[in-house]
């Protein structure tokens, strides 16, 4: 095995514990995400929760219309880490659903986003998070993610608070 092959299992085993667990995997995607401004995220660590295949999906909301973006794990890191260059960045579950079958699961992640760690909440929004169980351990197989707005609350079902 090479060096780099060596430290790049290496740098796995520590993952291993982020994706033992439905709990595990979902804790760890809201870590990778935060930070302060400027601040690296953990992308290797992100990579590692995610299938090869990953991909996250979100409504854009531009000129009164709406349309679904679609993009790569990658395609997300580039667009996250310029936001972060201007902006802190904190996310944080406030309420989960989850539903497993076999070797899937379908989790329903309520969350909260402050600018400032401890700040006020700057928007709210809902996960829908897609895993699938492989090799011993979960993956991230898709995101789809929408955030609340005045006409489009979050429903009592999905909010604990």
């Amino acid at each position: 095995m090479s060096l780099q092959a060596k430290s790049q299992a290496s740098k796995d085993s520590v993952f291993l514990k982020d994706v033992q667990s439905v709990d595990a995997i979902i804790r760890a995607s809201y870590e990778v995400v935060s930070g302060e401004k400027g601040a690296k995220r953990q992308w290797e660590r992100d990579r590692f929760l995610h299938h090869p295949n990953a991909v996250y999906s979100f409504t854009d909301r531009q000129n009164e219309k709406s349309k679904q973006l679609v993009m790569s794990v990658k395609d997300f890191h580039q667009e996250t880490d310029n936001m972060i260059m201007a902006t802190a960045f904190y996310e944080n579950e406030v309420n989960r659903e989850v539903r497993i079958f076999g070797n899937i699961a379908h989790v329903w992640s309520t969350y909260e986003t402050r600018l400032e760690k401890d700040g006020p909440v700057m928007r709210r929004g809902i996960n829908s998070i897609q895993l699938f169980y492989e090799n011993d351990r979960w993956y991230i197989i898709s995101w789809i993610f929408d955030k609340e707005l005045e006409n489009n609350k979050i429903p009592k079902s999905f909010d604990k608070n």
